[in-house]
Order: C-alpha cells, then sequence, then structure tokens
C-alpha cells in the first residue's frame, strides 16, 4: 500500500469524526420527530423542527457545529435530488388540460402573490420568494430546495425556518379544514382530488385529507399534488440560474459554484429515468424513503441552528403573508374548480 493512501485514510475518517457528533445529534432528532408523529399523529417535519429548536443551545459546541451545517445544508440536497424518482411524466394526461393549466398557474400566481404580500408588507423579498414557492409547490420539501438555491447566509437560513414552521402548521389545519369545503361544496372525486391536490401545502397532508373523504379522492389528490411536486425542478432551475452570481459571492472564495446545482441535475435524470419505466418499484420506493429522512434530519439541523428569539423579532407579519398566501391559493382552486363545472369542461 502506498503512503499517500495511507494518508489520505485517516484523513477521511479525520473528516467522517468531525462531523459524526453534529450529524448524530439531528438524526436522533429526526427518529424522535418521525416516533412521535407514527404513534401519536401530527406533522413529522414540524415536530423535528420544535425539538431542534430546544437544543439550539448545542449549535454553539464546536463538536456539533460542522455536522449541523452538514445536515442543514448538503444533505438537503441529497434528500431533494432523490424526490425525482417519485415523477412520472405519463401522470400528466390523467389530469386533463385544464387540470395541468391550473396546477401551473397555482404554483405561478401563488409564488407571485408571495412575493407581492411581503412588498405589501415590507418583508424582504426572500421570504416572500420562499414562502409563496413552499406554499405554490409542495411544502417543506419546496422550501428547502428553494433555500438551497439562494445566497448562502443567516437571514435566508432564519427565513427558511420560518417558512417551515408556518407551512407545517398551515399546511396541517389544511388537512382537517380543506375536506370539510369539499363536503360543503359537494364537489365530485375529480374536482374534489383537484382541490385538495393544488391547495395543500405538504404532500402528506394531501394524502391524509384526500383519505379522510375517500380513497378515490385520495388518489385523484395525491396525483395533482405529484404534479406540483414535479414543477419543483422549473421553478429551481430558473432561480438556480437567477441568483447564481449572488450565491457564487457567498460561497468560499475558490471554490466553483455550477450554474445548475448537481441535485437538479440527478432530480431531473431520476424523473427521466422514472418516466420511461426504467426504475423497479423496489428503487423508487427506497429513494423516497431516503428523501424523506434526509430531508427531515436537515430540517431538524436547521432548528438547532435557529433561536426562538431570532424567530419573535420578526414579529406577525410573516403570518400574516403565509395565511393569506394558504387562503390565495385555496381560493383560485375552488374557482377554477367552479369555472370547470359552469362551462362543462
Amino acid at each position: 500500500m502506498s503512503s499517500t493512501t495511507t494518508i489520505a485514510q485517516p484523513a477521511m475518517f479525520a473528516g467522517i469524526r468531525k462531523l459524526l457528533p453534529g450529524f448524530m445529534l439531528c438524526a436522533v432528532i429526526a427518529v424522535a420527530a418521525t416516533f412521535v408523529s407514527e404513534h401519536y399523529g401530527g406533522p413529522q417535519f414540524l415536530y423535528a423542527l420544535l425539538i431542534g429548536i430546544a437544543f439550539h443551545f448545542l449549535s454553539d459546541s464546536d463538536k456539533c457545529i460542522p455536522g449541523i451545517e452538514m445536515s442543514a445544508k448538503k444533505l438537503v440536497r441529497f434528500g431533494v435530488a432523490l424526490l425525482g424518482a417519485r415523477i412520472v411524466a405519463s401522470d400528466v394526461s390523467d389530469l386533463g388540460l385544464v387540470g395541468v393549466g391550473a396546477l401551473i398557474g397555482a404554483v405561478a400566481l401563488t409564488i407571485g402573490f408571495g412575493l407581492l404580500m411581503a412588498r405589501l408588507l415590507g418583508l424582504p423579498s426572500m421570504l416572500g420568494l420562499l414562502s409563496g414557492g413552499g406554499t405554490g409547490i409542495c411544502g417543506i420539501s419546496a422550501t428547502m430546495a428553494i433555500s438551497s438555491t439562494l445566497p448562502n447566509n443567516r437571514e435566508n437560513e432564519r427565513y427558511t425556518l420560518l417558512t417551515a414552521i408556518g407551512i407545517a402548521i398551515f399546511s396541517t389545519v389544511a388537512m382537517v379544514l380543506y375536506p370539510l369545503i369539499v363536503k360543503s361544496a359537494g364537489l365530485t372525486v375529480a374536482e374534489a382530488g383537484l382541490f385538495l391536490g393544488g391547495s395543500i401545502h405538504d404532500v402528506a397532508q394531501v394524502v391524509g385529507a384526500g383519505l379522510i373523504i375517500s380513497p378515490e379522492v385520495g388518489d385523484a389528490a395525491t396525483l395533482a399534488k405529484m404534479f406540483r411536486v414535479a414543477m419543483l425542478m422549473p421553478v429551481v432551475v430558473i432561480l438556480a440560474l437567477t441568483f447564481h452570481a449572488e450565491r457564487k459571492k457567498s460561497e468560499t472564495p475558490g471554490a466553483k459554484t455550477p450554474i445548475l446545482p448537481l441535485f437538479l441535475v440527478v432530480f431531473a435524470a431520476l424523473a427521466a429515468a422514472n418516466s420511461m419505466g426504467w426504475l423497479p418499484h423496489e428503487v423508487v420506493a427506497i429513494s423516497s424513503e431516503v428523501s424523506r429522512w434526509c430531508l427531515v434530519i436537515s430540517i431538524a439541523a436547521l432548528g438547532v441552528k435557529t433561536s426562538l428569539e431570532k424567530l419573535a423579532a420578526l414579529g406577525w407579519k410573516p403570518i400574516v403573508l403565509m395565511s393569506s398566501e394558504a387562503i390565495f391559493v385555496a381560493s383560485y382552486m375552488l374557482s377554477v374548480v367552479y369555472v370547470s363545472r359552469a362551462f362543462g369542461v
């Protein structure tokens, strides 16, 4: 064995040992959040955030900092990349032209509405972009993916956490209330699926809301929601190109910042492979599970990094911002359903 190899191996293990304490902290928080969610109900991501915030005092520990930073910034990209394995292009035809157009409009208009409301409330545009994107696309996963394309600074991390907390709360509220709207409005299975899948933030809550009504509505809502997940790719590509120069300035001097992040390339490759039927069902299932764990660990790390004092300093305006975005996208999707019914589309 050469001397360079023997030197490289200890260096590699030293790097792993440096990351391990912080990573294990975030992983244990993720496991605890998952246990509580599975045994007592409630959103897994929200539990991970809140438990993470409780361990904020460890964010100043020299032993934990490297692993926490890696979990918050690097692991999320791996998790988002694996989301591509859940995308199937053939699902688009099942939605129809009206459904596809309505869902594209929901994503674009909600992001635009978020930016507008942030400006009217005197909030940073980055917060409007994160909350609008998270509300319009696929909840916390979209928030984390969008955040990874923005300049790397403390402010954006704080806005990301705030958005994640708000989305987790409003998505859970929507899961409980929106089935009541479906019942009172007398929506058909297709209409209910389009409304729920197009207006509720996170995938898990969409499935839950649909199954509250019926398995058929659950399937229709999931189909609509997965198209919104597919919209994550073009939106994040546009943002990656838009903020490339600013992101490059915030990176470590001398480090290469690709115009298109690698995780987006992997996301697109997996989506294409799954659409062509190249990925076995087992691979898709494993990728989805690994992706979920990566995102839960990342959101736990983000919680550890953020203090409640800094969140409270933002005041009541972010609550108004995110609640108005939730109301906007729900009103839009309900309007689409009624217009489609009126014209017999």
